[in-house]
């Protein structure tokens, strides 16, 4: 459908795989626009302690929404595309070329957040950052690792912007190495420091770091399956909702566990 020269996909014109793909995006930059709002309006009313917590969550908002704008503008163009071609072999050779341009975005945008979340993780331990400088600075130095060589491993491409499979897959195994250290260091934390925070804090440092070896394990899941011959949309769809959990979920669940720790506090009468 075109609108003043700009177009507007619809099922009937690229397909409907496609089109819930589009919606997802838009789903995503929605919540995470209202997710920033939330976040940064709920800060001014925040007890000192918890101002923190709530601006990492913006930030971290506002970083994937600009990221999932900049991805579903190029998808959008993409879908252009391929509603101007009828073959299904060439509009599938157009999704999957614009899967491997649409990754870098989620790159540049996880080289921002996931460490962001890590230190939001951590601050829910009773300790201070100066004294776990070592364990942060492996955990921090694990992340980047692990996003480099994944994003390196993306960038396995033929000249023809195929994927090349064996060197995309090494750089694969070798991105693990970053990802695996990542729960154990918060596995190590946890061990010297939980048994002293908050119930509220234990709750809400569980949970997240919890979501490192289950959803973060999405990322990796469809790096594997992007070398073979999966669905690009099907990808699109398991990272955008893992990204809604990881990143809007984990903003619940610290504002809930802030909520729990002001009403644990005693009042004060006058």
């Amino acid at each position: 459908m075109e609108v003043d020269n700009t177009f507007i996909p619809t099922a009937g014109a690229v397909g409907l795989l496609p089109m819930v793909t589009y919606f997802f995006f838009w789903v995503a930059i929605y919540a995470l626009l209202g997710n920033f709002i939330f976040s940064l309006g709920a800060q001014a009313s925040a007890p000192a302690d918890q101002r923190n917590s709530r601006l990492l969550t913006a930030i971290v908002a506002i970083v994937a929404g600009s990221s999932y704008f900049l991805i579903q503008d190029y998808y959008r163009h993409v879908l252009a595309e391929v509603a101007a071609v009828s073959d299904p072999a060439d509009r599938q050779t157009l999704l999957r070329e614009a899967f491997n341009a649409i990754n870098q975005f989620r790159y540049m945008d996880w080289s921002v957040t996931t460490p962001l979340l890590l230190l939001h993780m951590v601050s829910k331990l009773p300790v201070r950052f100066s004294t776990i400088r070592r364990q942060l600075t492996i955990l921090l130095a694990a992340d980047f690792f692990m996003i480099l060589t994944g994003y390196i491993g993306e960038q396995q491409l033929s000249f023809d912007n195929e994927i090349l499979v064996g060197p995309k897959l090494i750089w694969g195994a070798v991105s693990t190495i970053g990802y695996a250290v990542i729960p154990y260091t918060l596995l190590q934390l946890w061990k010297t420091y939980g048994s002293q925070a908050q119930p509220e804090e234990q709750w809400a440092f569980r949970l997240m770091a919890l979501t490192t070896v289950t959803f973060w394990g999405v990322y990796p899941i469809g790096y594997i399956l992007s070398a073979f011959s999966v669905d690009p949309s099907l990808l699109h769809i398991s990272f955008t909702i893992a990204d809604l959990i990881n990143k809007v979920g984990l903003g619940i669940i610290a504002y809930i566990a802030g909520t729990k720790a002001i009403e644990r506090q005693p009042v004060k009468t006058a």
